[in-house]
Formats: structure tokens, C-alpha cells, sequence
């Protein structure tokens, strides 16, 4: 069985840099005390980028990883990636 040559996500590295800089400042504006809705705003603006990485990773996923096992020909390399994919879909409506 051949193994499926993984997506690069590479790209994801400046969102990921920009994510970490949004924690930062959500820590800042703790420690100075700021305005509750103002730290929750940022909050939701960094699981906003969250989200855009997960989909991006999951899309990625499907177009190579995925793509390849059910291109393979092979029943149980297919079979394991419509589970792994029935189980990340799972988690994603959790």
C-alpha cells in the first residue's frame, strides 16, 4: 500500500504568527484591566482565525491525503480515510 504524500501547510505558519500575536495582546488587555466586551471581541476574532485554519487544513486534507487513498484502489486504505474523515467531521460538530 502506498502512503499518501501529506499536504503542505506551510501557509498557514503567518496566520498561525498572527494568532499568537492576537493571544498577546488578549493577555495585555487583561493585565491592564481592560473592558470585558473589548477582550471578548478579540477573543472571538482569534477563534474567528481558528476556524479559517482548521478549514483550510481539513480542505487540504481532503484534496490530497483523501483524494489519494481513494485513488489508491485499495478497499481498506479507503475505508480507514471514510472513517478518519467521519471521525474529524464528528469533532467538528461537537
Amino acid at each position: 500500500m502506498a502512503v499518501p504524500k501529506h499536504a503542505s501547510h506551510d501557509a498557514e505558519i503567518k496566520r498561525l504568527n498572527r494568532i499568537a500575536g492576537q493571544i498577546e495582546g488578549v493577555k495585555k488587555m487583561i493585565e491592564e484591566g481592560r473592558y470585558c466586551p473589548e477582550i471578548l471581541s478579540q477573543l472571538r476574532a482569534v477563534r474567528s482565525v481558528v476556524k479559517g485554519i482548521e478549514t483550510e487544513i481539513l480542505r487540504r486534507h481532503l484534496s490530497s491525503c483523501v483524494t489519494s487513498a481513494m485513488q489508491s484502489g485499495d478497499k481498506a486504505s479507503r475505508m480507514k480515510s471514510i472513517e478518519e474523515v467521519t471521525r474529524l467531521f464528528s469533532k467538528f460538530y461537537e
